[in-house]
């Protein structure tokens, strides 16, 4: 495939206005001249006719010094070098070149390091030798730069001499760039700021919090779902959260979880799913799907759960941060999109089981991330359809006869492949917030709860039921015990008796 010119100048590309006139080059550049059926990265590469480098929200901007020469091999090259590896494009890339024009390219410097990159990608994505020999000498060259992508210390690969250092399988291998959040994140160790909170608190408050907590992640985890349970299945899907971590995950466990979920299974296909999938609305005339995001097809889900697993082995193996491979899994397992019901629920609980199973959640007190997730309800909806509304455009679907959606292409390297930086930046602030707030908030409840327990039982000789009952009725009212409750449950009580009671509330529970 011969192409002459690569870059382009422009202002606009695909609806992103550029900082400034400039010429579009790397990724984004490759992906336009091969018309390459994948969402564009969430930053473009851009030179500038000035002498300037700069980012923003969506640019990278280069001085006119960086501009790759007009060949696919130094495109190819600067996008490795400042736009990190985008493992999606070039399992598109390749499909689109000829086995010879791939060989052809990776012998243009055939001991560089990105022309061993680029012949690594080949053979890892496709499992599919090239016709070139082995190295026998040269350095070793990590394939994921760690100054723009996270990564595991990884192991080395002697035929193109390369550290795989990529925290994830061909079936499954999503990647995070390197933020200033998320640096800063990494660097509080906000697992050892959770653990010296919670030592300086009594044994049998923490007891009573982490129940407390539980009950309200699990009733949390329904809510975000739109849906309001019996108090008994919120306390059941509570105990299975306060049982993650313990066991593996697998193919098996993930069905369990499903039926934990699933009170009544009557209406709903339990395992996998054996049709298409999508979130969103159906219209109201003619009953036709209107996809917010489309599932991946259910022929697909046993490989890419498969990889899912095998993922996660590689990166708990590998000590990779717990909150990036809970962000990698958890949200890559609703992407997916596995079941026909119970997605998000099992989705809420990967991320627990993670953080259990990589030691992030300890003394027995989970973080309350469902709690956290309703409470940002906006900002969770936005990272979700970062992602799927991406895709819409390159899934060819079809409705079928019960207003479901057929997908009718290849879609399984979208569900595999993509950028989960957003993902993992939601989730550390939701972690961050547990500790800053959530799990703050319950135990200083529970310190007034039981200041005022004992104001009540020293001073009224109160029995513990008639205390909770009396707590209840004054935080439903403002502190103030009303007139009802006065004549029927609390009638024993004298008038100065209720004033000196509503007084003490306020005092411990309304004063700052």
């Amino acid at each position: 495939m011969r192409i002459k010119c690569f870059s382009r100048n422009i202002t606009v590309f695909h609806g992103r206005t550029a900082p400034e006139e400039g010429v579009l080059v790397g990724y984004g550049a490759l992906i336009e001249v091969f018309a390459l059926r994948m969402p564009l990265p969430f930053k473009l590469a851009l030179i500038s006719t000035k002498n300037r480098k700069y980012k923003t929200e969506e640019w990278q901007v280069f001085t006119p010094r960086h501009q790759p020469a007009e060949s696919l091999y130094k495109q190819l090259i600067f996008a490795l070098r400042y736009e990190g590896v985008n493992l999606l494009f070039f399992k598109k890339l390749f499909e689109k070149l000829s086995v010879k024009e791939i060989e052809t390219l990776v012998q243009i410097e055939p001991l560089g390091q990105y022309s061993r990159k680029i012949w690594f990608l080949y053979e890892w994505l496709f499992n599919q030798k090239l016709n070139i020999p082995d190295l026998k000498s040269g350095n070793f060259v990590a394939l994921i730069d760690s100054k723009i992508q996270y990564a595991i210390q990884g192991s080395n690969v002697s035929r193109q001499r390369i550290v795989n250092n990529l925290p994830g399988t061909p079936n499954f291998c999503p990647l995070i760039f390197k933020t200033e959040k998320l640096e800063k994140y990494i660097e509080a160790d906000l697992a050892l700021k959770k653990r010296d909170y919670l030592k300086d608190i009594r044994k049998d408050v923490l007891q009573r919090a982490s129940a407390f907590l539980l009950l309200k992640d699990s009733k949390a985890s329904f809510t975000i779902e739109g849906e309001n349970p019996t108090n008994k299945r919120a306390v059941l899907w509570g105990k299975t959260i306060g049982q993650a971590g313990s066991k593996n995950l697998s193919k098996e466990e993930l069905i369990r979880l499903q039926q934990m979920v699933i009170e009544n299974s009557r209406f709903v296909k339990m395992g996998y799913r054996k049709e298409g999938g999508f979130v969103g609305e159906h219209d109201r005339t003619s009953g036709e799907p209107i996809p917010e995001h489309i599932s991946a097809k259910w022929q697909d889900v046993e490989e890419l759960i498969n990889g899912l697993i095998e993922s996660f082995k590689r990166m708990e193996q590998s000590s990779f941060n717990a909150v990036l491979t809970a962000a990698n899994v958890a949200f890559g397992f609703v992407f997916i999109h596995p079941f026909v019901d119970g997605n998000g629920r099992i989705h809420r609980y990967l991320i627990h089981h993670i953080l259990a199973k990589m030691n992030f959640a300890q003394q027995g007190v989970i973080f309350p991330i469902s709690a956290s997730i309703l409470n940002h309800i906006n900002d969770y909806r936005k990272v979700l359809e970062s992602y799927s509304h991406s895709l819409l455009e390159f899934i060819k679907w079809q409705k079928t006869e019960n207003n479901n959606v057929k997908v009718l292409n290849d879609t399984i390297d979208l569900y595999k492949y993509f950028d989960a930086t957003f993902q993992a930046e939601f989730l550390y602030d939701c972690v961050n917030d547990t500790i800053e707030n959530v799990i703050p908030d319950e135990v200083n409840y529970l310190r007034k709860f039981d200041e005022m327990k004992y104001f009540l039982e020293n001073t009224f000789e109160m029995p513990d039921k008639m205390v909770a009952l009396l707590i209840r009725f004054l935080e439903q009212n403002q502190g103030l015990l009303s007139k009802r409750a006065q004549k029927d449950e609390f009638s024993e009580l004298t008038i100065d008796e209720v004033t000196t009671i509503e007084c003490k509330f306020k005092e411990i529970f309304l004063v700052e």
